[in-house]
């Protein structure tokens, strides 16, 4: 949640933020001061934030990775819908011993925020072009010499959706988008119609639990060109929910946001 806030509200906004602010917006969240501390103490000791003070006050700022982890973040997560597709496949082989389980298992993880498919042990696909940020994933984790990257052309003998349905579980990925589209649609609607007017403060409470709420789907969603959807994809409304939601109450939230920074400096 903290990641959330810093992801959402502050990493093009502050540099540093008071100790005290953070408190009360995670406050206004209904998280308590004492959960809010000790997570920022973790942290702290994993190398995300980094902690200052100026006289008897503190302050947080994200450190150089905590910030290239948020910025990478943001991308998947507001990256619009794919069209058009050149039917490449963007290939990662690797070979990882089971001594290097806890690098294999943060590979993995890496592969699927990028949107990437298990089509067997050691062999992930993607139809996206992310060969920079693969570069970037193995040269942090040390393991250059136990991977190979391709592109490629896929010649059968099934189809490109056999592969896709091999994948990727699109039916569960669309169950959890319904379930996103039932709870925020109606609310949506009543704002956007008028029919439920709120503060500043509600803005900015809705505009985080809506990217809270969201941020995990980048992780499971791998973002695939219409040609490989099944028809009437929901993921597409659902994206389309979240970006026009989150733009209507971008600006009160905003201005919310900028009045509490300023008024605690």
């Amino acid at each position: 949640m903290i990641f959330a806030l810093f992801g959402d509200f502050l990493l093009e906004r502050v540099d540093e933020i008071w100790t005290g602010d953070l408190l009360y917006l995670m406050g206004l969240l209904d998280i308590s001061e004492r959960a809010v501390r000790l997570t920022l103490s973790r942290m702290t000791k994993k190398g995300w934030l980094v902690t200052g003070k100026h006289g008897r006050c503190s302050h947080y700022s994200l450190s150089e990775r905590g910030r290239d982890l948020l910025i990478r973040g943001r991308n998947r997560i507001f990256e619009p819908a794919t069209k058009g597709w050149d039917g490449k496949w963007h290939m990662m082989v690797y070979s990882l011993p089971e001594k290097l389980r806890s690098i294999r298992h943060a590979l993995r993880t890496q592969l699927s925020w990028l949107g990437f498919g298990s089509l067997s042990p050691g062999i992930w696909i993607s139809p996206h072009d992310r060969m920079n940020e693969l570069e970037g994933i193995v040269s942090e984790l040390e393991i250059t010499s136990r991977v190979n990257l391709f592109t490629s052309t896929y010649l059968g003998p099934s189809t490109p959706q056999s592969l896709v349905e091999q994948c990727w579980d699109l039916s569960n990925i669309e169950a959890q988008y319904r379930k996103f589209v039932y709870q925020y649609r109606e609310e949506y609607e009543k704002l956007l119609n008028n029919g439920d007017r709120l503060g500043p403060e509600e803005s900015f409470i809705r505009r985080f639990w809506l990217t809270h709420s969201f941020q995990s789907f980048p992780l499971k969603d791998p973002n695939l060109p219409t040609e490989l959807l099944p028809n009437n994809w929901i993921g597409i409304a659902a994206r389309e929910l979240f970006d026009n939601y989150h733009q209507l109450l971008s600006d009160s939230a905003n201005r919310f946001v900028n009045d509490v920074l300023k008024e605690k400096k």
